[in-house]
């Protein structure tokens, strides 16, 4: 990391989409459009900060023949403090943001890995949309510093918006896997010291749709603008791509309704070329020009932007609007500020008619070009077009007032070279990304003020100093079930014990813990994690981690947590025994009790932050948020330096799901709860065992060669 000697260190994960620092595939689907231009431009912005002195943009690293090779480059420089960094996760190849949840963890693991060769570690984690904020929560979570999130858009406005249109919920999650995202959501939400939204309108009309909303915490930083690219036009200036539209137009004289946008359903195009080809005034005052991404040939694009093109050729050929419309097959990123300046030369006006626009970076841009604007009335134009007096909002589905609006603008000079100046003025004042660096950048002190680090540095026990792998199990389902086989586990673990750090992670009390192990003669643990990850001891000694017990309270509120859950159905608090200063337990009757999920909705709420967890179906346990077993196995991993890739993980209840997921060799054992663990099956490097008990650890131990030279190694490789 070659840097300015001081100042912060940010990082910021944004993980779906093309990144990349120049000719940025805007349109190219639906992954790739504004969110990877924000924060591409957001890095550049405050890499430029004299307090900032090093910003990694975090991002997934693809490599495949279809895409350029940019994308497979691990680091590319963005400017002397700022560049983008991109982690291996999950298959080579580019896939959706849809199907990238099962490997988020991966991702997790590995930037940890990454960052632990690096000088430092940050001083704040920024996740941007729901699969970053799951990151980089967790992240934060580890280190102990604070959480920006920008959802950018949100899955329960989205879903409420995708109902509304005729889908059923069956098709949305089949399509959107939308559960998971809105749940990815609510965990952003519940542990983000900082939300950051371009609108009001998005505070107000979408994060207020969920449990953790709490506007205390959110803070409307526009983004910003690149000025020097987003300019008014200069006498004299000509356009090459006006060539582009000689194909289209029969008189290329007339102003230009420009529409500059992916081609997405949510956009609204075709509601511009029906309200266009309905209004025979509309089309002697201006042409109208649609930009959506680029393409070689419709048949090959994905489904979505293949059904909106389709839809758009359709409508022109319905309306006879040959001549008068121009679709071009391709533009270049370059040539997105020409396109402005073109339009502004014309006379014409910038719309975007799409059914909610959560903030619309095209709408500055256009702006900033001295376009005047008419725009959709749903999310951040509202904000926009009131900072800037640059034009008039609709209703995205009222054909004939997106008509008359941009008939009002076209034909009336005044009103046009008004909106124009205003909005050249408008921007300027509002909407830069020096503005925005400084706004971000002046909250950052109190965030940081209220977190303390944790410390990962340290040398590991000396009895476990230079083993170099490590096995970690549950105990009750795990050790306990099968007393014939645990004596050859216990020797097992005793030939190879110079070379295997042996954990226990279990929700049992620490004193409990011991007891049983004695009495079945399970060997003394290097490692004891117990009370569902909210203590740590270490060695023959058994000395207590107290870093971890401080970095775990923060924000616990234990009293309120058993408040809120006590009061519902199907629970009976667990025995004194059974409880601890950071976790708290109830027995869970499944035919009375709340689902899980209802019980986390409860918790939020209530705005407390905590994990909660079923186990086989009849134990609830809550726990502070940066509590869990795999959390707390990642701590001692990243502080005594033993890498997850040489760790094998057993068990067999919800409980243990977290340490499963990501970069540790997992097994699952036969005699496992079905329903919690069964979305596991498909995940990588979980090995779902044929026998049960310490018999199943002994048969992973087998699959993945664990103590093998050159091992443990996955089986294909």
């Amino acid at each position: 990391m070659e840097s300015k000697p001081t100042g912060l260190y940010l990082v910021l994960v944004s993980i779906h989409g093309l990144i990349r620092g120049h000719d940025l595939e805007l349109g190219r689907d639906a992954d790739t459009g504004g969110q990877t231009k924000y924060v591409v431009d957001l890095a550049r912005a405050l890499g430029e900060c004299d307090e900032v002195a090093q910003v990694d943009l975090i991002t997934r690293r693809v490599v495949e023949t279809r895409i350029s090779d940019d994308y497979a480059e691990p680091v590319e420089q963005l400017s002397d403090s700022a560049r983008i960094v991109r982690i291996d996760a999950g298959p080579d190849e580019y896939v959706p943001k849809e199907q990238l949840w099962d490997h988020l963890d991966i991702l997790l693991d590995n930037l940890t890995n990454w960052l632990n060769d690096q000088p430092r570690m940050p001083d704040v984690v920024h996740g941007h949309y729901p699969d970053a904020g799951y990151v980089g929560a967790r992240m934060a979570s580890l280190l102990g510093v604070p959480f920006v999130y920008t959802g950018h858009s949100l899955g329960r406005d989205k879903r409420r918006r995708l109902l509304a249109s005729g889908l059923s919920s069956e098709v949305i999650e089949d399509t959107y896997n939308i559960s998971r995202r809105i749940a990815a959501e609510e965990e952003a939400l519940a542990n983000a010291d900082l939300v950051v939204t371009s609108t009001h309108n998005e505070i107000e009309e979408q994060y207020a749709l969920y449990n953790y909303y709490d506007p205390d915490r959110m803070a409307v930083i526009p983004p910003g603008t690149d000025l020097k690219l987003f300019h008014p036009p200069g006498e004299g200036d000509s356009f090459t791509f006006g060539r582009m539209l000689e194909p289209f137009l029969r008189d290329p004289g007339k102003p230009l309704v420009l529409a500059l946008s992916r081609p997405d359903e949510r956009k609204n195009i075709a509601s511009l070329v029906e309200a266009f080809g309905e209004s025979e005034t509309l089309q002697e005052a201006a042409n109208l020009l649609i930009v959506a991404g680029t393409r070689e040939d419709i048949r090959d694009l994905d489904s979505g932007a293949k059904s909106v093109l389709t839809e758009l050729l359709l409508l022109i050929d319905s309306h006879d609007l040959h001549g008068k419309v121009a679709l071009p097959k391709h533009h270049r990123p370059d040539e997105v500020p020409e396109i402005y300046r073109m339009a502004v030369s014309s006379g014409g006006v910038f719309i975007n008619p799409a059914l909610t626009e959560p903030f619309g970076l095209t709408l500055l841009e256009a702006a900033a070009s001295g376009l005047p604007l008419v725009a959709t009335e749903n999310g951040g134009p509202v904000d926009i077009i009131a900072n800037c007096q640059n034009g008039l909002l609709v209703d995205p589905l009222d054909k004939p007032a997106i008509a008359e609006a941009l008939l009002k603008l076209l034909k009336d000079r005044d009103a046009w070279n008004e909106a124009s100046r205003n909005g050249i003025r408008g921007v300027r004042q509002h909407y830069t990304w020096k503005a925005h660096a400084r706004q971000y950048l002046d909250k950052l002190p109190k965030l940081r003020r209220e977190h303390h680090r944790l410390d990962t540095s340290g040398k590991p026990p000396p009895e476990i100093r230079y083993r170099d792998r490590a096995l970690f199990t549950d105990l009750d389902q795990n050790l306990l079930g099968d007393p014939k086989v645990l004596p050859r586990f216990a020797d097992l673990m005793r030939t190879h014990q110079k070379r295997v750090v042996f954990g226990v992670a279990t929700g049992r009390r620490f004193d409990s813990a011991l007891a049983v192990m004695r009495k079945h003669g399970i060997p003394a643990p290097d490692v004891l994690i117990s009370s569902l990850g909210t203590r740590i001891h270490y060695g023959r000694s058994l000395i207590e981690d107290r870093q971890w017990a401080n970095h775990i309270d923060h924000e616990w509120n234990r009293d309120r947590c058993r408040e809120v859950i006590s009061g519902l159905p199907g629970l009976k608090l667990q025995p004194r025994t059974m409880q601890s200063r950071h976790k708290l337990s109830w027995y869970y009757d499944p035919s009375k009790a709340p689902p899980l999920d209802e019980i986390v909705d409860q918790l939020h709420q209530a705005e407390l932050t905590a994990n909660a967890t079923v186990a086989f179906g009849q134990f609830l346990d809550v726990v502070p948020t940066r509590a869990s077993k795999g959390q707390a196995l990642r701590y001692v991993a990243l502080r005594f330096d033993i890498p997850l890739e040489r760790t094998l993980v057993a068990g067999g209840s919800g409980a243990d799901e977290d340490m499963m997921r990501g970069n540790t060799l997992a097994v699952v054992v036969a005699n496992r709860h079905h329903e919690e663990l069964s979305q596991l099956e498909d995940v990588d490097r979980i090995y779902f065992a044929d026998n049960p008990h310490a018999s199943g650890i002994v048969e992973a131990v087998e699959h993945y060669a664990f103590f093998d030279e050159g091992g443990p190694r996955l089986p294909d490789e």
